[in-house]
């Protein structure tokens, strides 16, 4: 009873989850020019697969893809090494020395984002960085955000004290204990940032905005903006982009989504 009730459960979120994207599919296969229908319908008549090329024909969609792809290639190991070496430090440092470190990735996590825009925009301007894809990689160097070292920390601080100290009487130093002791146990907490930040970075919309100003350089949620622009009213056409944009996130959640529940579990 209790797994039949496990099941049902499990079944259910799944379905609340997987609505919206099944709202979407059926809203991109309408035919081009209607608006959305007044009730739910099933399955549009006719069925116009045919929506998803023709996005392609509004904007060079394939090329915000691979700058997308570009950033996150390079941020999300970046954002997990980083994350996890200032949670490792967190753990290692003194009892005033880690109060202090807490209280700063506590502090830097309440901050507004809204009150970093303009310094980080006058930086990457005076270094010549604007219009590329550095301004938008470089919140990767420190870890993406303060969640993700202090999740970091939280699971290192699970970890055996007994481990560390036989690591140091074996004469490793700190990055050796981290290799190999550290970050082998903390795998949870890898997985679970490395998906997060892959959702972050993939779908962070306001430093291209902000930092991107031709159409080489532009991401994927630039070009759905780009679109709604082009065809206010075409609701077809936008769920297509929006599933095309939609499709790279989820498709690297399956093929981590095993080692990710098993794993998380571990946080």
């Amino acid at each position: 009873m209790r797994r039949l009730a496990r099941s049902t459960a499990i079944i259910l979120g799944c379905a609340v989850f997987a609505l919206p994207l099944v709202f979407m599919v059926l809203g991109a296969i309408r035919t081009p020019g209607l608006p959305p229908p007044d009730g739910f319908e099933w399955i549009p008549d006719p069925v116009r697969w045919a929506n998803f090329r023709s996005v392609f024909g509004f904007i060079p969609l394939w090329d915000f893809v691979v700058n997308s792809l570009i950033v996150v290639t390079i941020a999300v190991p970046l954002t997990v090494l980083v994350g996890s070496w200032a949670g490792f430090a967190i753990v290692s440092s003194g009892p005033r020395l880690r109060t202090a470190l807490l209280a700063g990735s506590f502090l830097a996590l309440v901050m507004p984002a809204t009150s970093l825009w303009i310094p980080r925009f006058v930086g990457f301007r005076w270094l010549g960085l604007t219009d590329t894809l550095v301004p938008l990689i470089a919140p990767a160097l420190m870890a993406t955000t303060p969640f993700y070292v202090l999740l970091f920390a939280l699971v290192y601080a699970r970890i055996p004290k007994a481990l560390f100290e036989a690591a140091a009487l074996e004469g490793l130093t700190p990055f050796a204990a981290w290799r190999r002791v550290a970050f082998p146990l903390g795998r949870g907490a890898t997985f679970a940032v490395a998906v997060l930040a892959f959702i972050w970075h993939w779908s962070n919309f306001v430093d291209p905005l902000i930092y991107i100003s031709t159409e080489e350089r532009a991401t994927v949620p630039l070009a759905l903006r780009a679109l709604q622009t082009l065809e206010p009213t075409n609701h077809p056409l936008l769920m297509a982009a929006a599933i095309i944009a939609t499709v790279p996130p989820v498709v690297a959640f399956l093929l981590v989504q095993r080692t990710f529940f098993t794993r998380a579990l571990e946080v």
